[in-house]
């Protein structure tokens, strides 16, 4: 089942061949975890989706409160029978249809969709897994390109490209030549007690789970996070590469063209990510 502005539908109801989001990309959505009914990180997927509708000139309704949008998600799992299991949601916002590139509109409607997982919480992804660059495009960096919208076709290039090669993932970089994140999430590099992850001004994706990294990893004395540009060159002389994202948490990176990488940090974070999600469950 889906729901599109509030009405649960059947999930192979059509969309207007108008659809803005399908016409122009003119969409933003979000990727959103629940277990049991509880929608994990909730307020900083929130937060993101007004920021970027915001900055899309999007007319944000009135009755688009935190409250509300959650109690669509929680009927759209029990209308699916997903209350009691763990869940992918998508949140998808689009422009209302009219108008060719200007909209006649500022005004939106929303589809929530919704698809078990299997994991409640996140476990350690410890099988190979091997990345490489892609370098057949480039993504500019500028606020645009930080925000979670459906114009994805470096990414779905990308994607054929990594299955082309038997890659798992690819980095992505940005027209400095800086590696910003991943096909399907931010990137962290780890060398010795430092980790680095790209910075927004380098045009990464705003990632929720990279802030809830960021946020556990500045609790850990031992570490330091760092914000900065990531060279290629960097990349081989790391000792611990990881991609992170809602639906997998962490997953390490065991391979980058000849090197090969621990992931020991990786296991470290992944244990505290799981305490701040049960702790966050019991309140």
């Amino acid at each position: 089942m889906i729901n599109f502005n509030g009405n649960i539908l059947e999930e192979n109801a059509i969309l207007s061949i108008g659809n803005r989001g399908y016409n122009y990309g003119d969409a933003l959505f979000e990727t959103i975890k629940t277990s049991f009914g509880k929608i994990l990180f909730w307020e900083d997927h929130y937060f993101r989706l007004m920021a970027s509708m915001r900055i899309m000139r999007m007319e944000i309704p009135m009755n688009f409160t935190m409250e509300y949008l959650e109690e669509q998600i929680i009927d759209t799992l029990e209308s699916s029978d997903l209350l009691k299991a763990s869940a992918r949601v998508k949140l998808i916002v689009h422009r209302n249809e009219g108008g060719l590139y200007a909209p006649n509109s500022n005004d939106v409607s929303f589809i929530i969709s919704v698809k078990p997982i299997q994991d409640d919480f996140y476990i350690l992804q410890d099988g190979f897994y091997e990345v490489d660059l892609f370098k057949d495009y480039y993504v500019s960096p500028s606020l645009l390109s930080t925000l979670k919208t459906n114009n994805k076709a470096l990414h779905v290039v990308g994607s054929i490209y990594a299955k082309e090669n038997n890659l798992n993932n690819c980095l992505v970089l940005n027209t400095n030549k800086h590696v910003i994140e991943a096909l399907n999430g931010n990137v962290f590099v780890v060398k010795e007690n430092i980790i680095k992850t790209s910075p927004i001004s380098d045009g990464c994706l705003k990632g929720v789970m990279r802030k809830q990294l960021i946020d556990i990893i500045g609790n850990i004395p031992d570490y330091e996070i760092v914000e900065d540009s990531i060279s290629p060159f960097e990349l081989q002389k790391a000792d611990e590469i990881f991609i992170t994202n809602v639906i997998v948490g962490i997953q390490p990176v065991t391979k980058y063209r000849k090197k090969v990488y621990i992931n020991e940090v990786s296991k470290k974070l992944l244990q505290k990510l799981n305490v701040k999600i049960r702790l966050d469950k019991t309140n």
